[in-house]
């Protein structure tokens, strides 16, 4: 496979603006390097499950793609946070990336992130199980565009990070926070006071969200609201408020 992906990277050359290598596990560094080398306009690149590549890949694709936009590497478990200092320093106008279950991703390799894709627009983190609040503060500090942001299973998240990316991502329309068990409903009434144009909320699994929470939200900003994940203990207090001022609510 990965000989395939050579052939194809210098034959298309500087033709190739978008390309998808999901589940190609034979696809290695070598082979990305040589793409990277060769299709300096990629801007769409899906490496969601080639688990062969390490931050060489990302190196590569920092030295030679520029232009690149949106990047998936989920579940690449050998990524590491030099890879996203590498995509900080050579891909600026990147605005969409994958990075779940990159669970050796910290705090410091977003730090490094940020600073020089500070256009992100959508970010998914979900399963990276080493980040903590100060990840997020770094992405609320440095991302003002974000649209969607993925922390599921995020366990070590608590009130703290979250109230700062609703303080500085304003623009926020999709959050998910699945199974990130620490949030209370202070997060709900951070939401509703700083992010108006919310319209997607997945808090499954997170147990320590009340009625009062859902209805503080509900009452605040969920006019535009389509899509609610919600813990199951809720009661028909918080279904009634949701009914009432999220008249557009589609999927619950």
């Amino acid at each position: 496979q990965g000989r395939v992906v050579e052939n194809i990277s210098k034959r298309c050359g500087g033709f190739l603006r978008k390309l998808g290598l999901r589940g190609c596990q034979g696809v290695g560094d070598n082979a990305l390097r040589t793409f990277a080398q060769n299709c300096r306009n990629i801007e769409v690149l899906n490496l969601n499950g080639c688990t062969k590549i390490t931050d060489v890949t990302c190196t590569s694709l920092s030295k030679f793609c520029s232009k690149l936009r949106h990047l998936d590497l989920t579940s690449c478990t050998s990524i590491t946070n030099l890879s996203l200092k590498a995509l900080s320093e050579g891909c600026p106008l990147l605005e969409h990336l994958n990075i779940s279950w990159c669970d050796q991703v910290t705090k410091d390799g977003i730090q490094a992130l940020v600073k020089g894709c500070g256009g992100l627009k959508a970010l998914s983190l979900k399963g990276c199980t080493q980040l903590e609040d100060e990840a997020l503060k770094y992405i609320g500090t440095h991302c003002p565009e974000l649209v969607t942001l993925n922390l599921q299973t995020c366990l070590q998240i608590t009130d703290e990070g979250l109230i700062t990316i609703c303080r500085g991502c304003h623009k926020l329309q999709s959050l998910c926070a699945s199974g990130c068990s620490n949030i209370t409903d202070a997060i709900l009434n951070a939401l509703g006071q700083n992010c108006p144009r919310l319209r997607i909320l997945e808090v499954a699994r997170c147990s320590q969200l009340t009625d009062v929470g859902f209805t503080t939200l509900a009452r605040a900003s969920c006019r535009a609201g389509r899509g609610c994940s919600v813990p199951l203990q809720l009661t028909d207090s918080s279904l009634i408020q949701l009914s009432i001022h999220c008249p557009r609510l589609q999927v619950l």
